[in-house]
């Protein structure tokens, strides 16, 4: 049931409010704390904060799957989360395992291109949600903060492209040379 989970707990939004504003505060904590979100001002990490929710999510329940739409970003609160390709002839391809205080699906929220690979619980798993539209909302009434996230956004893909050039690039040269 692609992006919010499937049965088990789905929106715990509700819940986190009634524990009081402690689990909010921390999670303004860890959502400061991401390569994405970090230097943000406080009162901006407070309001992503209140448009998102939280979801739990099952050992190998999947996220979502590649190609289905793009329309949340997450962040892991605990467990882990396995991001990984099928590869025809091999079957799963994983790319990389994120835990608590990791994001992806940072691209949905700045294209309108399908997801590029599958995201699956590792371990059980609690994730922080935040919905596109929701954010688009946030962004178009809250300018000073559209401005300093979608610097961050690009910084933090920027660095990613930088990665992957530079693995690219050695993994060329290792092939060559072998």
């Amino acid at each position: 049931m692609g992006e919010q989970g499937r049965g088990q707990g789905q929106d715990l939004q509700g819940a986190a409010a009634t524990a009081g504003g402690e689990q909010d505060q921390a999670l303004v904590e860890l959502l400061g704390s991401t390569s994405i979100f970090s230097g943000l001002d406080r009162r901006h990490l407070e309001r992503l904060v209140r448009i998102g929710s939280t979801a739990e999510f099952s050992r190998n329940e999947h996220i979502f799957k590649e190609g289905d739409p793009g329309e949340t970003f997450y962040l892991v609160l605990s467990g882990a989360v396995r991001i990984s390709r099928s590869v025809p002839g091999m079957g799963e391809e994983a790319l990389t395992v994120l835990r608590a205080g990791q994001a992806f699906g940072e691209m949905a929220l700045i294209d309108d291109c399908p997801r590029s690979a599958d995201a699956l619980a590792h371990e059980n798993s609690r994730l922080f949600l935040v919905q596109k539209s929701d954010l688009e909302d946030l962004l178009f009434v809250d300018r000073d903060l559209a401005y300093d996230l979608l610097w961050k956004l690009v910084r933090a893909l920027s660095s990613r492209l930088r990665e992957t050039t530079n693995k690219m690039t050695f993994l060329s040269f290792a092939g060559k040379f072998e």
